[in-house]
């Protein structure tokens, strides 16, 4: 495997703030008073932060913005069939507390205007790395779940020099390998099934016609975490651990117990997790 090692006392951070590790906060007769108490997460609100729009490839593109300007940016892309109002506010409330988090519609969906024509996981990824331009920034973090993890990955390709540091969440690098049927199947019915927005049936084609990740992976020089659920049945975790062989010096975080698109069931977990590696320095001392 190509994984880097990660130290001992960084595997035991990430350990013991994974779901159902194990690690449990110390008794009360043995806290220690005067210490500083941590502060109450704040859930982002979408009702009170508005949508803004920005011009990119023929498309407008919705999007809206969480934290303190001046902050590390971080653009997180939404998987299949969602927009960016089904992120978990929770989630996006943690990474707000450190982060200038962008949150965007893809062309098509939810605030984002499209073209009568059917477009491909090339251009979405194109999209996100005119919409980080257009944003004023030379490149940005990212946090990519389900099929935006698929856009990441070509993004990481196609635009490596738009990304500082990468988070795959709910990876696969192909919907058509066998791994991957039940995702597959989803996808199928969703791109003839005419009584559903014309959005999701544009992003299921194309998914299916998505030729894959896998011979763009080893090329991939970008600091890289990839973060799955033992539960996945969608994109299972045999995938994730198949794409970390591919990308050298990958990070692997696997959380028991939790299905596919993780941040909705664990988000303080997966929020620090985040966290935790996008604040690490990989770089030699």
């Amino acid at each position: 495997m190509k994984k880097t090692a990660i130290t001992a006392m960084t595997l035991m951070l990430a350990l013991c703030i994974l779901f159902s590790c194990g690690c449990s906060a110390p008794p009360a007769s043995q806290e220690t008073t005067g210490q500083p108490t941590k502060t109450a997460i704040q859930p982002i609100s979408y009702e009170d932060t508005p949508v803004q729009y920005m011009d990119v490839n023929g498309v407008t593109l919705g999007y809206r913005e969480f934290g303190t300007a001046n902050t590390e940016p971080l653009l997180i892309i939404i998987g299949f069939s969602e927009t960016m109002d089904s992120w978990n506010t929770t989630f996006v409330g943690i990474l707000a507390e450190n982060y200038h988090v962008y949150a965007y519609d893809h062309r098509g969906m939810g605030k984002s205007t499209d073209t009568d024509a059917q477009y491909t996981i090339a251009q979405l990824a194109d999209d996100a790395a005119g919409l980080i331009t257009a944003l004023g920034y030379e490149s940005m973090n990212t946090y990519g779940v389900s099929m935006g993890s698929t856009v990441s990955q070509q993004l990481l390709i196609d635009h490596p020099e738009k990304v500082r540091k990468a988070i795959l969440s709910s990876a696969t690098y192909s919907a058509t390998i066998p791994e991957t049927e039940k995702l597959h199947g989803i996808l199928e019915e969703s791109s003839i099934t005419m009584d559903i927005p014309e959005g999701i049936r544009k992003e299921a084609v194309a998914n299916l016609e998505y030729t894959g990740s896998l011979d763009g992976l080893p090329n991939i020089t970008n600091d890289v975490m990839l973060i799955t659920g033992t539960e996945d049945d969608l994109t299972p975790q045999s995938v994730a651990v198949d794409i970390a062989d591919q990308i050298n010096g990958s990070w692997l975080v696997r959380f028991k117990g939790i299905p596919h698109a993780g941040s909705s069931y664990a988000p303080v977990e997966y929020a620090e997790i985040v966290t935790t590696f996008l604040e690490m320095d990989e770089s030699p001392a």
